[in-house]
């Protein structure tokens, strides 16, 4: 059963004086690529949260974010003034460069910037971290959730196009017969016309024949592709999601069209296999976001 690396996955949890809201969203990628916008209280355990999240997600880009919403009303903060004098001289003259003048919302808009609120240190104990931690894997069972729900449907699309590419494949040996005909009555012309050709030498003569029409012959390829199509088919049944896999299968699919387009040079069977084509692209496109 395959997964979609794109996911998304909420979770809540009520802490003595605040309760913490932790999201995590993933999008596809090559590889891990974790970002973290954690209050500064959980930056001692970021180690810890970077391992669990690569155990879970295994690759694509991810990002978790905790918000702390604070139920303590003794709580104390403060305006760090010192920056907070910076950014409004730094505005202020900005504005009078653009001649503007300085406006009375400035101070709110400052107030929203980044560690201009300070809370007072926080200390994270063992029992509170348990508790994050808990709401951070429930966090990850609604992601892993929401990729498998959007796996199913990339599944059903999938298995849709190697479907029709299996009856493409299907309607390639008629027209292999029809273009064989063609091949022998073309060489047996060509016989014919060499026969008058003085001092010819026969052998030489079977010998280049075989070696062209084993040129022609698209039978390993088209029994190859076959293998290859029933072998895609049977990974994405595999109970681990293998995204790159299918991509290597699907690289190995392309091949063995190609080399059957190459080999036939017969206007009906290239139309095959351009529609084959057409197919595999879109089915390359799905397997960029199969974990």
């Amino acid at each position: 059963m395959i997964k979609s690396m794109t996911g998304y996955g909420k979770s809540q949890c009520q802490l003595a004086g605040k309760s913490l809201s932790l999201e995590v969203k993933t999008l596809n990628g090559k590889y891990l690529d974790i970002h973290l916008r954690i209050p500064s209280v959980y930056k001692t355990r970021e180690q810890e949260i970077r391992s669990l999240l690569g155990q879970e997600l295994k690759r694509g880009k991810a990002e978790l974010t905790i918000t702390v919403s604070s139920q303590d009303e003794t709580t104390n903060y403060a305006l760090n003034k010192g920056l907070m004098r910076k950014y409004y001289q730094e505005l202020a003259e900005f504005a009078r460069e653009q001649g503007t003048a300085v406006s009375g919302e400035l101070i709110p808009a400052i107030l929203r910037l980044p560690d201009i609120v300070q809370q007072d240190e926080q200390t994270l104990d063992e029992e509170e971290w348990q508790e994050v931690l808990a709401a951070l894997r429930e966090a990850l069972n609604a992601c892993d959730q929401y990729r498998q729900d959007e796996g199913k449907h990339m599944q059903s699309d999938l298995e849709l196009r190697v479907q029709q590419i299996s009856e493409l494949l299907a309607d390639i040996p008629q027209l292999d017969a029809s273009r064989r005909e063609k091949i022998k009555q073309k060489l047996l012309a060509s016989l014919e016309a060499a026969k008058d050709i003085a001092g010819h030498d026969p052998n030489r003569f079977e010998q280049e024949l075989l070696y062209y029409l084993e040129k022609l012959d698209i039978n390993e390829e088209l029994v190859r592709l076959e293998k290859h199509l029933s072998y895609f088919s049977e990974t994405l049944e595999e109970p681990e999601s293998a995204g790159k896999k299918l991509g290597f299968i699907a690289q190995e699919i392309g091949r063995e069209i190609n080399t059957i387009g190459s080999k036939a040079n017969d206007a009906p069977v290239q139309k095959i296999v351009v529609q084959m084509k057409d197919e595999l692209e879109k089915i390359k496109e799905q397997l960029m976001n199969v974990l």
